[in-house]
């Protein structure tokens, strides 16, 4: 008998323990894109740590299919919800759906498209208006201030993807002998990106530098070019993330810039974020996480950190 109350008061004290665990909500635009498959294993590493539950959903680019995920987190009664928005524009509904629940929200890495986030909501990723930028002034001082320059766009509805373009064309306007020559959407695909770069070398665009939104685009135009049997081509390319394919390509000299966006700090200080608002705290709508630029001569400081 004594040893059967041993096991029922385990079996106690384990539903206890269960039932005080916190569970958060993650729904991910794709769950195969190289850089967000950065950020949902750091959430996972991140959550188990803190003794948090966490229940993944893969959204696969649907904004109707992402809502309907969070809809069903808040009907399951989770302590918070965590979205990568499949694109800017979709933001504003989740964010009314998840507020009137009033359950803590968190968007990461995409910027959320609502004019003011409300109390309850904090995005945390890092400021865009650094990111092209940072990309755009070295590819310029590596082409020593000349050239014609080619944009890989993410998305269109993508309020990052427009920053970051918008950042390019205002490097590139600084500079007289520079000049945007083309800007189309690859939809941040390395297929895309390289079907985008064949149609410009068939179509034989003049082009000396490509200004990706992203390395899986940049690498799309470095396949392209070789695949065109432009292997020693003098086109200056760069990307932005500095995923572990982009440093590779930065290592073998196929790129010649990325821009390190902090996937794992990103995914990391989202739970953070949440279980500090699932705890009460009142926390300023931006968490910022800083972009840096990355060269041959710094990749290996952030191999390091992958």
């Amino acid at each position: 008998m004594k040893y059967l109350k041993k096991i029922v008061l385990v079996a106690a004290l384990s539903c206890s323990t269960s039932a005080l665990a916190e569970t958060i909500g993650v729904s991910m635009a794709y769950f195969d894109q190289n850089f967000l498959t950065i950020i949902r294993h750091s959430i996972d590493k991140e959550a188990k740590v803190r003794g948090i539950t966490v229940q993944f959903e893969d959204a696969r680019g649907d904004v109707g299919r992402q809502t309907d995920q969070v809809q069903s987190f808040i009907s399951a009664g989770v302590d918070a919800i965590i979205v990568d928005p499949v694109n800017s524009a979709g933001t504003p509904a989740i964010t009314k759906l998840v507020t009137k629940a009033g359950i803590p929200l968190v968007y990461v890495n995409r910027t959320p498209g609502d004019s003011k986030l409300p109390s309850g909501v904090v995005f945390v990723g890092s400021d865009e208006k650094e990111s092209g930028t940072l990309q755009m002034e070295e590819l310029a001082r590596l082409a020593n201030y000349k050239g014609n320059v080619a944009i890989m766009i993410g998305n269109l509805t993508d309020a990052g993807a427009l920053q970051r373009t918008k950042d390019v064309e205002q490097v590139v306007a600084k500079y007289p002998n520079m000049k945007v020559v083309q800007k189309q959407s690859a939809n941040y695909s390395r297929s895309e990106g390289m079907d985008l770069m064949m149609n410009w070398v068939t179509n034989g665009e003049p082009i000396d530098i490509v200004a990706a939104n992203n390395d899986e685009m940049a690498i799309g135009a470095i396949m392209a070019l070789q695949q065109a049997g432009k292997r020693d081509s003098k086109v200056l390319i760069g990307g932005i993330d500095a995923t572990p394919d982009g440093l590779k390509a930065l290592s073998s000299g196929k790129m010649q810039v990325t821009v390190f966006q902090d996937a794992v700090g990103q995914g990391k200080a989202s739970v953070d974020v949440a279980q500090r608002m699932i705890k009460g705290e009142k926390l300023e709508p931006y968490y910022w996480i800083p972009f840096e630029l990355v060269t041959p001569a710094t990749m290996q400081k952030f191999v390091a950190k992958q």
